[in-house]
């Protein structure tokens, strides 16, 4: 309730431009719903809403448009889609029975391509469209065809690899043993 409250105080003065620093914490799922759309909603009627958010997947359902400052240096400025777009976790995936001739083919227009076993192809730098044509045409057949669309977190975390101060060491966390006790 604190947070709705917060929120409805910077609206009362009719602000044209709002800053939202981490506005869902602490909000129930409807309270995000209804922050969400109330953003959305001041967007769209003209004002400049600015959200500051570490919750990736809550800003690539809420946001149009991107802006990534990392060591005080500007990193992108764009939309959400073409953030995500340019992150090279787009890939498709394809299988076929003829993976090996598929690749060669794929390669050979400029796509690249890795393998994963005898049938299975991932494929950057080309739209699904293009190997399915490229496959019809040379009567490949295809098991499957679909695009792998990278989050808005892994954009950003492949975007600011060399921009954030501090790494985490590794996918486990290192917990520090207590005093007199065993590891």
């Amino acid at each position: 309730m604190a947070q709705r409250l917060g929120i409805a105080t910077a609206l009362l003065g009719n602000p044209r431009i709002l800053l939202f620093d981490e506005p869902v914490n602490g909000l129930d799922p409807e309270g995000i719903i209804w922050i969400r759309n109330l953003m959305k909603r001041l967007a769209s009627e003209g004002r400049t809403v600015l959200v500051s958010s570490h919750l990736m997947g809550e800003m690539e359902d809420t946001a149009e448009h991107v802006v990534v400052i990392g060591r005080g240096k500007l990193i992108a400025d764009t939309s959400i889609r073409d953030f995500i777009k340019a992150s090279s976790g787009n890939h498709l995936r394809v299988i076929s029975p003829s993976a090996a001739q598929l690749q060669t083919a794929l390669v050979a227009r400029g796509a690249r391509v890795e393998t994963d076993g005898e049938t299975v192809l991932t494929v950057w730098d080309m739209e699904a469209a293009q190997v399915g044509e490229i496959a019809a045409a040379n009567r490949f057949v295809l098991h499957e065809l679909s695009p792998q669309r990278a989050s808005l977190e892994e954009a950003f975390i492949e975007l600011t690899r060399d921009s954030v101060q501090y790494h985490a060491g590794g996918s486990e966390p290192v917990i520090p043993a207590a005093a007199g006790s065993q590891p």
